[in-house]
């Protein structure tokens, strides 16, 4: 016999992400730059981190397109 699932679904629009609190003036104060170690060797990558959801309306080759075109490291697992 099949399992219906009656729970509740949400969606990007049922969420709403409020931003905290700051002590920053300006936009332009905010630094995204990280340092990540890699485990097994020395070497430190600094950088700003993106990363792109596998979800219908951001995982899409078009957006592949604008990230590669951006200079962005791109990893695609089929």
């Amino acid at each position: 016999m099949p399992h219906i699932n009656n729970d509740v679904k949400r969606d990007f629009k049922d969420v709403l992400l409020r931003p905290k609190r700051s002590t920053l003036q300006s936009q332009s104060e905010v630094d995204l730059t990280r340092s990540f170690p890699f485990r097994n060797s020395k070497w430190m990558y600094t950088g700003v981190p993106i990363i792109a959801a596998n979800m219908y309306p951001v995982g899409t080759f078009e957006m592949l397109c604008k990230c590669a075109f951006g200079g962005y490291n791109l990893h695609i697992n089929q």
